[in-house]
Order: C-alpha cells, then structure tokens, then sequence
C-alpha cells in the first residue's frame, strides 16, 4: 500500500544510543509482580513518546484448537468435546437453534478438524463468521451446522486485564485528533480494549516489528492514528505484543527503536525470573 512504500522507502530510524537504551532497562524491574511490570512498560512507552503505550499481558499459552467432536443430546443440545493446545480437554453443553442428527454433527465435526486443526481458537470463530457474512445466501447446510457450532464453541474470553493501556490522553493535543467524534470512538475502543487486542493478535506469529498506518488496521477507530507493535517472547516462545498508538505522523524514526528495544528488554526482564 501507498503508506507501507513511504515508511519503507523514506524513513530513516535512527537507533537508540547506549545511555537510552540503559534508561529504558533500569525502568523495567524484572522482581516486578507480571501485572506491575506490564504496567510499568505501558507508562514507558507513553512518557517517553508522549503517546499511548499499549502492552498486552503474557500469554504462556495460546489457545490452539486441535480436535472436537460433536454428540446429540435431547432436546436442541449438543456436548461438545473440545481439546486445545496440547493435551487439555474441555466438555461443554451447547444449545442450538433446531436438534442435530448424529451424522450431522459428525459432518460439521470432521470439517472443523481437517480445515483449522492448529489454529487459534477466535481465529477459527472470526474466519467462519466471515465466511457467512459473504456467502450467507449461498450457504449450504453443512455450513450452517457448522458456523452455528462454532460460534458457540470457539469462544475465548479477553478479559480487560489482558490489555494495558497508558497515556490515552497524549492523543488529545494533536490537531490531526482534534475531531470530537473521531476522538470519541477511539477512546470507546481504548475502553473495550476487545478490538485494540485483536489488532495486537495479528502480530503474535509476526517477525518482529509491525507498522499499522490509519486504514491498515482494518478497524474504524483507529483509521486517524498509526500503530507501532513489536513481539515479545519468554524462553523462545512469543508471549505477548506491545507497542505505541499515536496519530499517522508520528515521528516514526523515533518511536520504531523505543519499540522495538522495549520489547526485546521486557522479553530479557521475564526471561531473567527464576
């Protein structure tokens, strides 16, 4: 896209100088309790950028869906046998709209298997309530059962404490952001977090740094303003994303590096814990 080329072809980063680089390191403290040394790193990025820190609090484990069955029940219930991740199983009781044939849960079971074994739990909920946006006329019965089963079933909570977010009100005096109801729909989706975290999620599995620029995120309230996000990892493993929301001309030379070496700082903070 256009404003991809313009930071990739145009923008000069300049890296952090070893003296900012230790002030950044003497502020994360890795005896810090999880949900203090989040917060910490939020207040961070937003004093040092005079913008919004985001940090999404560590997840040790995502919740990767790996098998499901499907078993009628009276009435319009339906027991569902889920097992994420690895070896953890879930037994739910769902109900559904209109009674199921065995043969028909069987069906919707076996496509969810073969189509999104691996994948994360929303992800597969968010793919297959797509689909049935775009194709709802069109849509066979298979795929009924299976997007009613799904939306049911490939629920993961996001809690608020899985987001912090500090300096929201540094977006209040630049001009770009000066519009009341821009402004408003976008500290609505501070509030919700919901949105905001699964931007955050598309960068979970991405190779270091991510650039959002207003319309790229694919979410309305942030099309005025850029996000800068970063993963960050604990024994090798990618845990969690942070980064800094601000309007589309941020100072991006600045703020990459700030990123950037916060993320890899937090990753060493979590890591050094016994």
């Amino acid at each position: 896209k256009g404003y991809r080329f313009f930071v990739d072809s145009l923008l000069q980063v300049k890296p952090l100088t070893s003296r900012e680089v230790e002030r950044l390191r003497r502020e994360l403290d890795p005896d810090l309790a999880t949900g203090d040394l989040v917060q910490s790193v939020s207040s961070l990025l937003s004093g040092i950028t005079r913008m919004a820190g985001v940090v999404m609090v560590p997840r040790r484990q995502q919740q990767a869906f790996r098998h499901v069955e499907f078993l009628p029940l009276s009435g319009n219930r339906v027991l569902v046998i889920l097992v994420i991740n690895e070896q953890e199983v879930q037994n739910r009781i769902i109900h559904t709209q209109r009674t199921y044939s065995a043969a028909e849960l069987t069906e919707a079971a076996n496509f969810l298997n073969a189509q999104f074994a691996g994948r994360g739990l929303r992800q597969v909920r968010e793919a297959l309530v797509e689909d049935m946006r775009q194709t709802r006329v069109s849509m066979d019965r298979l795929m009924r059962t299976v997007v009613e089963m799904a939306e049911q079933v490939f629920v993961d909570p996001i809690p608020d404490q899985e987001l912090v977010i500090d300096g929201e009100v540094n977006l209040m005096g630049f001009t770009e952001l000066s519009d009341v109801d821009k402004l408003r729909q976008l500290f609505e989706a501070f509030n919700r977090k919901r949105d905001i975290l699964h931007l955050l999620d598309q960068c979970l599995n991405a190779q270091g740094l991510q650039i959002f620029i207003g319309e790229e995120s694919g979410f309305g309230p942030l099309d005025e303003v850029s996000v800068v996000s970063a993963p960050y990892s604990v024994e090798g493993q990618v845990v969690g994303v942070l980064g800094v929301i601000s309007p589309t001309r941020m100072a991006y030379g600045r703020v990459i590096p700030i990123v950037d070496v916060t993320a890899r700082l937090l990753a060493s903070a979590l890591d050094s814990r016994p």
